[in-house]
This record gives structure tokens, C-alpha cells and sequence, in this order.
């Protein structure tokens, strides 16, 4: 069986680049197409597979204006010759399902969101867009959701990462989902000692404005209280300009720092609402409890007074009342951790492995049961 994995672009390690690597290793014989490709900024993993770039990546300043290109990209991924594969699997955030698979294969989506930027975050993204962008913008996002929607139509089966996402399959597209979360490299994490729990909250992440990371800013600022913050992002100068003397902004950092901040903070901080969210379960793998606002994926990942609290609206009061309601709690690291185990990564391999195989036999059945009718027919005739 030959395998082609779609996905959108390959310009860093987030959590897309996470599942890539565990289809990756379910599949190693499998090529990898996307837009755009920088080499160096993704895992040996990834580089280890024979990797197809469309068009888009040999336009100007392609690896950092890839977004610049969103319009065009339906076109290039309608330019990939997939007739060679029996089945195709689509990594969609960005435009990678559209695609035109072959009739004999049977092409499988496994859906972080349908594009943020022309749905749910419309709005947001316009707001914070330049003036040329926000004029240009209604009339673009109107072309790629009829394009968006279209190629709905060209998938066999939807997989989402979360059940809001599956939401929003449904609501967008029309069509029903399958709820596998993605895998979460929960080995990689443990608790330390309690003797070298530190007195400080974190933030952790990419700080771009929906994740709300100046909510936490501001509540510890009011409340002195020590809070580190680790990430970079469009609003990292605005957070460093925005913290008080409490609150440490450490800018990107290495994964053993981060690991290290995750075992001894007191409580993640969570204020964003995320489609699913990696950086909660790795908090909890590492024993500690989060602090989430009570949206999104966090409300599939975190148990509330077991791996830690919601808060109901994203404000700096709310904040500040989950952080005075956890001071007068106690929360449990072994259970924490195991709470965590259910997002790793073997869970999220077997998962996807039982789908597609279901899929694939279901598809053989079907054309076996042909096959018999259109004998059937002849032996009549």
C-alpha cells in the first residue's frame, strides 16, 4: 500500500508537526507533500521521508510570507499528482485536504480546525490585520470558504483532534467526525521532588493575542504574584512591555528549561481557548495542575478539582479568583499524571490505526461485494 500524507506547511515543530510525526512513524514508507518546506526547522523524522513542495514554496520569501499566499494555495494542491497512492492522509489546519485523490484510494483527514483565519477567527484576524489586508480580506475568505466547503466533499473520513473541532466540522461542513486527540509525548515529562517546587505560576506557548496571554499578565501584576512566562510570538514585546516586576517573560527557551519550569510551578495558566491544546497535558504529565479558562480542548483535557480549575470568562477577575480558589486547594501529582497518560502517544498511534485499517476493510468489502454483483450480472446475461 503506498502513502501520501498532505500537509500544509513545514516551517517549524508545533502540535501539527507532532502528528506529523507520529503518521510518520505509523507509515515510514509514506511521502510527505505541503506548501512550503524549510528543512532545517522540523525533526529528522520528518527529514527522513522523500518530501514534495507545491509551487508556493518557490515563490519569494516563501518560508516566512506562506500565509501571503493562502489564495493560491487551492490551485497548487489541485496540481499534485496522487494517482500513484492507495491512501492518502490529510493534515489540515492550513489548505491540505483539497487535494483530488485517485478513485481507487481512500483519502482520511485528520482535522486540527478548518482554517481559523476564514471561520471562527475571522473577525480577530481582520481586526489585527493592516489596512490593504482588512479591504482585501471579505471578498478573499469568501472564495476559500466555498472552496473550503467543496473540498469537504472530496474526503472519505474526517478525524478531529477535539470534540470542539468536530463541532465545527459539522457546523461548517456538514459532515460527522471521529474524535481522536492528538498524541502528546507524555514520556518525555515527569514530576519532581515536591522539595523543589518553586513559588512561581507559569505561561507557556506561542504568545499570539487569541491565547490571551496579557489576561494572566495583568491578573498577576494586580495580584504580586511571581508568574514565568516562556514563548515567543507576535505579542512577545508587548508582554515584556506589559509585565510588572513580578512576572518573568523569558522569551523562547530550550525544551529542558521548559520541562524544568513545568515540574516546579505551582499551576499552569492557561487563558486562551485552544482548539485542542498540548501545553495543558504536558503541565499535567509533568504533575502539576492547570488553570484553565473553560473553553475549547481544555475542557476535553483537564478534569476540573482533580488536574485543576476553570474559570468561566476570560478576564482578569476570573483569573484572579481561580488562582485565590487554588491557594485553598490541594491537588494530587500521581493522579495528575496519570489523568495525562490517556493524550500520549501510543493511545493516539493505536487509535488511528484501528480507523484506517476499519476504513480500509470496509472499502475492500465494498468493492469485492461489486465485483460479485457485476459477475452475478454476467453469469445471468
Amino acid at each position: 500500500m503506498k502513502v501520501a500524507i498532505i500537509h500544509y506547511w513545514l516551517v517549524g515543530m508545533r502540535g501539527g508537526e507532532k502528528v506529523l510525526e507520529a503518521l510518520c512513524e505509523m507509515y515510514p514508507e509514506a511521502d510527505i507533500y505541503t506548501h512550503v518546506y524549510v528543512p532545517e526547522m522540523v525533526s529528522e523524522t520528518i527529514r527522513k521521508h522523500r518530501v514534495v513542495s507545491t509551487f508556493i514554496n518557490r515563490l519569494p520569501r516563501a518560508p516566512r510570507m506562506y500565509k501571503t499566499y493562502l489564495p493560491l494555495m487551492p490551485l497548487a494542491l489541485e496540481q499534485l499528482d496522487l494517482r500513484d497512492y492507495d491512501l492518502i492522509l490529510s493534515s489540515e489546519s492550513g489548505p491540505a485536504k483539497g487535494i483530488i485523490a485517485p478513485p481507487h484510494a481512500l483519502h482520511v483527514c485528520y482535522c486540527h480546525t478548518p482554517m481559523r483565519y476564514i471561520w471562527n477567527m475571522f473577525h480577530d484576524y481582520r481586526a489585527g490585520a493592516g489596512s490593504l489586508a482588512r479591504l482585501a480580506m471579505p471578498s478573499l475568505a469568501h472564495y476559500l470558504r466555498l472552496w473550503d466547503v467543496a473540498s469537504a466533499a472530496r474526503v472519505d473520513s474526517f478525524v478531529a483532534n477535539s470534540a470542539t473541532v468536530a463541532d465545527r466540522i459539522r457546523r461548517y461542513y456538514g459532515l460527522a467526525a471521529n474524535v481522536i486527540h492528538p498524541p502528546v509525548d507524555t514520556a518525555a515529562f515527569a514530576p519532581c521532588p515536591s522539595s523543589e517546587l518553586g513559588d512561581y505560576y507559569l505561561m507557556a506557548g506561542e504568545l499570539v493575542s487569541y491565547k490571551r496571554p496579557d489576561l494572566a499578565v495583568r491578573a498577576f501584576n494586580e495580584l504580586k504574584l511571581k508568574l514565568v512566562v516562556i514563548g515567543g510570538g507576535e505579542m512577545l514585546s508587548e508582554i515584556r512591555r506589559l509585565a510588572g516586576p513580578t512576572v518573568s517573560v523569558l522569551g523562547p527557551q530550550p525544551f529542558e528549561a521548559l520541562k524544568h519550569h513545568y515540574a516546579r510551578c505551582r499551576a499552569l495558566i492557561f487563558p486562551g481557548e485552544e482548539d485542542f491544546g498540548m501545553v495543558p497535558v504536558e503541565a499535567m504529565a509533568s504533575g502539576r495542575p492547570v488553570l484553565a479558562f473553560g473553553r475549547g480542548g481544555a475542557t476535553e483535557t483537564v478534569a476540573n478539582d482533580v488536574t485543576g480549575l476553570f474559570f468561566d470568562e476570560q478576564t482578569v477577575d476570573a483569573i484572579s479568583n481561580s488562582i485565590a480558589r487554588f491557594e485553598r486547594m490541594t491537588f494530587e501529582p500521581e493522579a495528575i499524571v496519570a489523568h495525562a497518560q490517556q493524550f500520549g502517544r501510543e493511545p493516539f498511534i493505536r487509535k488511528m490505526r484501528s480507523h484506517i485499517d476499519l476504513l480500509l476493510a470496509q472499502r475492500a468489502r465494498s468493492r469485492q461485494q461489486r465485483m460479485e454483483t457485476i459477475s452475478m450480472g454476467s453469469t445471468l446475461n
